[in-house]
């Protein structure tokens, strides 16, 4: 199958699974500081995009649509300071919901209403991504120099992971969850 939308999608596993790969090296960088709540974050972001790509990849399979599993983009891995990976990952989530909204009306162009539906799960999750990531932007820039109110506000925030939603699409091979502890 090839239409605007599939094509476009096939695109997407891609953006996905380099997002999951820039979620571990910012994960990577906060344990590199001693900040475990900020990589346990990250770690868990990165497992929920995986889970998203793979998302795509069961969604093209129950449409018999022929699906490659790509390589990842480079990804950065040095910072200076925790705003910095933040700031990536919020503009990394700013161009996911520019993605799923070019696949959203790609499927509408397509006359593809199965699509259409399938992306309104992604889209109400962008909005979600972004505006979580971007609190969290402001309570590092709030914090300044002292990464450890950071912590500290994870600490007092609620879990952002508080189980699997049940709107969710179906995942190849089975939605993994991010570790406790």
């Amino acid at each position: 199958m090839s239409t605007q939308f599939a094509d476009l999608l096939r695109s997407q596993v891609r953006n996905e699974f380099t997002a999951s790969q820039q979620y571990i090296a910012i994960a990577v960088w906060f344990d590199g500081q001693d900040l475990p709540r900020l990589a346990a974050r990250f770690h868990a972001q990165s497992v929920e995009e995986r889970n998203h790509a793979l998302m795509m990849v069961r969604y093209m399979l129950d449409r018999e649509w022929d699906i490659a599993i790509p390589g990842v983009d480079a990804v950065r891995n040095d910072f200076e300071t925790p705003t910095d990976p933040i700031t990536v990952a919020l503009a990394q989530e700013r161009s996911v919901t520019e993605q799923c909204e070019a696949l959203f009306r790609a499927a509408r162009a397509d006359g593809d209403v199965l699509s259409e539906q399938f992306m309104l799960w992604f889209l109400k999750e962008q909005v979600e991504e972004v505006s979580s990531m971007s609190t969290l932007l402001t309570i590092a820039e709030r914090a300044g120099k002292d990464w450890f109110q950071i912590e500290e506000h994870l600490a007092r925030e609620p879990d952002a992971e508080p189980g699997a939603d049940s709107a969710a699409p179906d995942t190849a091979g089975g939605a993994l969850q991010p570790a406790q502890g």
